[in-house]
């Protein structure tokens, strides 16, 4: 597979080599890192860890694996806090051709059950913060003898009985396997589910390759990630998102990854940025916002921060230029999905265009579509659809759903956007937000991205509400603390809209409130404010 990369404006012309028929990630990586063993690859809660070490110890646990009867192909499910222990799992497995399948740490044991059922997976690693659900999923799951191994138990946990083997030990114990399994570039080599918010978790099937890809085409270029570089995610590792800052992009090129088990709260992120001097941090445009507004924001002398990346929800214009004045580094806004594995469409530094998502990255083929799938002319809203290597090959036994994403060598990714004259696109919102209002077509993201403009809004979200048979707007609105909720400032606010977009656009009710549902990205679950509508 060749791959002749158009260039950025400000990136010569190149050509990204494809990987070889016959490729392991993390044999990849192991070789790539051969010379850095003493180098720093991760620094989490516990400590440091090398590349020496993490190659030794993911190639012991890969052996752990065989003996365990777990084979090739088939599935183990992590779910794990970010540790150093969950980059020694994940390339362990994909070491010995077995297939880790992420999971998210915030599920219930209800979606555990499903996740263990779906995937059949031999082995479940779990933290020992995660062991009650986890515990609770397996003996409800309807499985044939699925092990389950104890990475980190919690303290509490060493004076009780405890049977089921933990990681280390296993770990320790074994010899590193000699030689990695033989797979092929196009072969699967682990999965991520989606969140689930049209319905049960996808299990999106992604190849060794496509790992390889987000690293060349998107960190290499555009984040300028160098061996140097010191990187943190807020992004968790179970998060498309997350696994490509924390684990393919830094050990691709020899940097060091900080890792952080606990919730990504503003001040857990300002004492790793101001304690290891990240010199890349990947966050989300809802912990921009918290950074921004708490009063233990660090001075720029106290961090090193040289670039920053938001993906998740679009980065509100405000948001980006208030982080830039205060630190002088650039957010560098993208899309990604789990289906594309990484981001696909980004703002490049020195280019940034605050309130856009930027330009196609280089490799990547994007287009808007009309509902009957043709083109839509600059400035008007489309679906977006994707086509590039990084794409994952299906979801997992659901071959309607696979059949409505994935189409040939596109992906309809269930955005809209428009692209402006100048080539940079602006999000519209998720093809199922979109509201039609007194028979013209609004899209939430729209409304909030003027919304937040104003000096008292820190969140906003629209909705669509029943109004006699008729779609009216809703805005939820989380004020700033220096600010009080009063009938006179929800008149203000929907004046402020009028006066910057179409009359039929503003909200025609406001109410404030203390927090926004989301996901755990960082995403509005404006499903629940329906609810409440």
């Amino acid at each position: 597979m060749e791959a002749l990369l158009e260039p950025a404006a400000s990136q010569p012309a190149a050509k990204v080599e494809p990987p070889p028929a016959v490729f392991n990630f993390a044999a990849y990586l192991f070789r790539l890192n051969e010379s850095r063993a003493a180098k720093t690859a991760y620094i989490d809660d516990t400590g440091t860890t090398t590349y020496g070490e993490l190659e030794d110890r993911a190639r012991r646990f890969a052996s752990a694996l065989r003996t365990l009867g777990v084979h090739p192909e088939e599935r183990v499910l992590l779910v794990m806090h970010d540790t150093v222990e969950l980059p020694i799992a994940f390339l362990g497995a994909l070491y010995a051709g077995v297939v880790p399948v992420v999971a998210n740490t915030l599920l219930t044991a209800a979606d555990y059950v499903y996740m263990l059922t779906h995937s059949h997976a031999r082995a479940v690693i779990a933290s020992g913060a995660l062991l009650p659900n986890v515990t609770q999923a397996m003996d409800t799951a309807e499985h044939d003898g699925c092990q389950l191994i104890v990475s980190q138990p919690l303290e509490s946990d060493e004076s009780e009985p405890l049977t089921a083997p933990r990681l280390n030990d296993l770990i320790n114990v074994a010899t590193p396997a000699i030689k990695a399994c033989t797979t092929g570039c196009d072969d699967i080599a682990f999965w991520l589910y989606s969140s689930g918010s049209t319905g049960k978790p996808k299990g999106t099937v992604h190849t060794h390759a496509n790992l390889y890809w987000t690293a060349e085409l998107y960190a290499k270029p555009i984040l300028g990630i160098v061996e140097s570089d010191v990187v943190f995610s807020a992004a968790k590792l179970f998060f498309a998102y997350g696994l490509g800052n924390g684990l393919t992009f830094p050990l691709s090129v020899g940097a060091t990854a900080v890792l952080m088990a606990e919730r990504p709260t503003a001040d857990a992120i300002f004492t790793r940025l101001v304690r290891h001097r990240p010199t890349i941090f990947y966050g989300v445009p809802t912990l921009y916002a918290g950074m921004l507004v708490s009063p233990n924001l660090p001075p720029r002398a106290d961090v090193a921060m040289r670039i920053c990346t938001s993906a998740g929800e679009a980065l509100p214009r405000e948001i980006g230029e208030r982080f830039t004045a205060h630190f002088g580094c650039e957010i560098l806004d993208g899309i990604g999905s789990t289906e594309m594995l990484h981001i696909f469409l980004s703002n490049r530094a020195g280019e940034v265009e605050y309130g856009t998502t930027g330009r196609p990255v280089r490799g990547y083929e994007v287009e808007l579509r009309d509902e009957a799938g043709h083109a839509v002319p600059d400035d008007e809203v489309g679906d977006l659809y994707i086509k590039g290597p990084s794409a994952a090959l299906m979801y997992w036994s659901n071959r309607e759903k696979s059949r409505a994403t994935f189409l040939g060598e596109w992906i309809r990714s269930g955005d809209k956007y428009r692209r402006l004259t100048n080539g940079c696109y602006v999000y519209a919102g998720r093809s199922d937000d979109m509201l039609k209002v007194s028979g013209q077509y609004v899209s939430p993201v729209e409304v909030e991205m003027v919304l937040v403009q104003h000096e008292a809004v820190l969140e906003a979200a629209v909705v669509g509400i029943d109004h006699g048979g008729l779609v009216k707007t809703r805005a939820f609105v989380v004020l700033k603390r220096e600010f009080a909720p009063s009938e006179i400032l929800a008149d203000e606010l929907k004046a402020f809209v009028k006066d910057r977009l179409a009359p039929h656009k503003y909200p025609r009710d406001i109410l404030f409130v203390d927090d926004l549902p989301k996901t755990a990205t960082g995403k509005i679950q404006r499903f629940k404010l329906r609810e409440q509508s």
